[in-house]
């Protein structure tokens, strides 16, 4: 047996005595489908539609790929990538922006901020079934507190769903 042989045997049998072999097999999940996350959205933007805001709304996937964005026609440019960027926190770091804010203002969080794509403003959130989170939707173009709430209504809209 050659050298090169018995490494890979030796690795082999050192990753199964150490328990790192992984199973095989399918992994099922749950997924933001198309339609649902354009509901979030459309229901997002008409939230703070109401309140006089002219804003912009993304929903990403649990990978936290974009799979809506929609900016009002008065919104201005900069929403539409805000409302990414502030979807994209929410689902990486499994809770809403404004708690991330907060969250990082702690010394030993703060570097979290530097992360690329990363937006500590309120108005991410994300979106759950039970514990599962599955996507996440950010609002932006009205003030943190209305964009934390425009995105939540958009959640709402879609809850009986998400059971």
């Amino acid at each position: 047996m050659s050298n090169v042989s018995r490494a890979f045997l030796s690795l082999g049998v050192a990753a199964l005595m150490c328990g790192t072999a992984h199973p095989q097999g399918v992994v099922t999940q749950r997924t933001l489908s198309l339609g649902m996350a354009k509901t979030i959205a459309e229901a997002t933007i008409a939230a703070c539609k109401t309140k006089g805001y002219s804003t912009a709304a993304a929903v990403v996937d649990r990978s936290g790929q974009v799979l809506v964005i929609l900016r009002d026609e008065q919104a201005t440019a900069q929403t539409a990538e805000m409302a990414r960027r502030k979807a994209y926190t929410a689902r990486m770091f499994r809770t809403t922006t404004l708690e991330f804010q907060k969250r990082t203002m702690e010394p030993n969080y703060a570097a979290q901020r530097d992360v690329a794509d990363i937006l500590a403003l309120g108005g991410g959130a994300p979106i759950a079934i039970g514990n599962e989170i599955i996507g996440a939707v950010g609002s932006s173009g009205s003030s943190q507190e209305q964009d934390d709430a425009c995105a939540k209504a958009g959640i709402a809209k879609v809850a009986d769903m998400l059971k």
